[in-house]
Parts: C-alpha cells; sequence; structure tokens
C-alpha cells in the first residue's frame, strides 16, 4: 500500500507543477515552452530521489508497463500501479481547476495542460507516431539506465529526468508531450467535466501510443540484455 500510495503523491505532484507551468506560460514563446518541459523533467528528478526508493517512482503507466514486460514487478502491483497512478492525475489536475477558478486566473492552455493534436492538424496517425517514439526513448531509457548491469547507481533519477525534458522539446509543439496516460487521463476528464470535450474525445491516442511505444521499449531492451 505505501508503494501505491508513493505513485498516487508522485502523480498528483507531476500533474501539479508539469500542467500547472503549462497553464501559466502556455508554453508561449521559447521561454513559456522551455520551462515547460523542464518543469517535466525536474518533477521526476526530486521524485525519483524522494520516493523512488519506495516504489520506484513510475508515476506513468507505459513505465510500469515497461517494467511489467522486463520482469520488474508483478502484475497485481501493475494494476495497483496504475489505479493510484490515474488516481493521483485526477486529483492534480482537479486542484489545478480549484486554484485557477477561486483565482479567476486564465489557463492559457484551455484544457488544464491536456494533450492534444493540434499540433499535427488534428493527425490521429501523426499524433499516435510521436506518442509511440517519444515513449519508445523514454522508457528504453530508463529501463537500461536502471538496470543493474548498468551500474549509474544513483545518476539514474538526473539522467531519466533529463530524457524526459529531451522528449517534450520536441513533442510540446505536437501532441503537448504525453507519453503518460495517466498525465493525460486526469487533465481531460476534469477539462471534460469544465465543459472543454476535446481532450476527452482525443484521450485515447495518449493511451494507446505510450503504451504500444512502452511495450515496444521493453521488448527492445529484453532482446538487447539477454546473453542469448
Amino acid at each position: 500500500m505505501k508503494k501505491y500510495i508513493a505513485e498516487f503523491i508522485g502523480t498528483f505532484v507531476l500533474v501539479l507543477l508539469g500542467c500547472g507551468t503549462a497553464m501559466v506560460t502556455g508554453c508561449e514563446n521559447y521561454g513559456g515552452y522551455a520551462l515547460t518541459a523542464l518543469a517535466f523533467g525536474f518533477v521526476i528528478v526530486a521524485e525519483a530521489y524522494s520516493i523512488g526508493n519506495i516504489s520506484g517512482c513510475h508515476i506513468n503507466p507505459a513505465v510500469s508497463l515497461g517494467v511489467l514486460i522486463s520482469g520488474g514487478m508483478k502484475v497485481n502491483d501493475f494494476i495497483g500501479y496504475v489505479i493510484s497512478q490515474c488516481l493521483g492525475a485526477l486529483a492534480g489536475a482537479g486542484v489545478l481547476a480549484l486554484i485557477f477558478n477561486l483565482g479567476s486566473l486564465e489557463d492559457k492552455t484551455g484544457g488544464l495542460g491536456s494533450n492534444g493534436l493540434g499540433g499535427v492538424n488534428g493527425s490521429i496517425a501523426a499524433g499516435l507516431i510521436v506518442e509511440i517514439l517519444l515513449t519508445y526513448i523514454f522508457v528504453l531509457t530508463i529501463l537500461g539506465v536502471t538496470s543493474a548491469k548498468a551500474g549509474h547507481g544513483s545518476f539514474a533519477g538526473l539522467v531519466i529526468g533529463i530524457t524526459l525534458v529531451l522528449v517534450h522539446i520536441l513533442g510540446i509543439a505536437l501532441t503537448g508531450t504525453s507519453v503518460n496516460p495517466a498525465r493525460s487521463f486526469g487533465p481531460a476528464l476534469v477539462a471534460a467535466i469544465k465543459g472543454t470535450t476535446q481532450p476527452i474525445k482525443d484521450l485515447w491516442v495518449f493511451i494507446v501510443g505510450p503504451l504500444v511505444g512502452a511495450a515496444g521499449a521493453a521488448f527492445t531492451y529484453k532482446f538487447l540484455e539477454s546473453d542469448k
């Protein structure tokens, strides 16, 4: 249960600070763009060194799927992790909606930092390709840097955070960068409750894409790491 609580907290913080930064800056011009990318990456670094020793700091169903396929966790834990992550993302989006509503603040993303297909002109195929590839890169890095064979030790969290910044640098302009179904789920659902329905309509892209990319990364790494 402590692992699940840690995953809830970690995903809550990711959505609160990552999506919150996007809402404040609107990812406008290169300054806002860079700040949003850095916010998501820095959260991963912070959480890796705070809850990483408790749950592994997945805070992402795609990462949990990659770990499951690579043999790092059991199915019942995977289910518990995913539920906790989705609830944490939902709570983070709910708090953001409350803060911006009470403070009469402008959400410059128009949807609580939700992911969308506007950057690829509404193309589902392009959106799926972007999310599959970015998640593949992200999860492959995680599996490699956390492997006992790698011996990176305490530097793993920093490498993972920098990689998340890297994939955001390309992905923000295209899909808003999900690579994380829970991060997409929370803001999309709360935005739909508030009356902005497009993010929830596109949500399946940001569930399927990251999960496919994560599975591909896991199978790739298992092949590369095996002695056969």
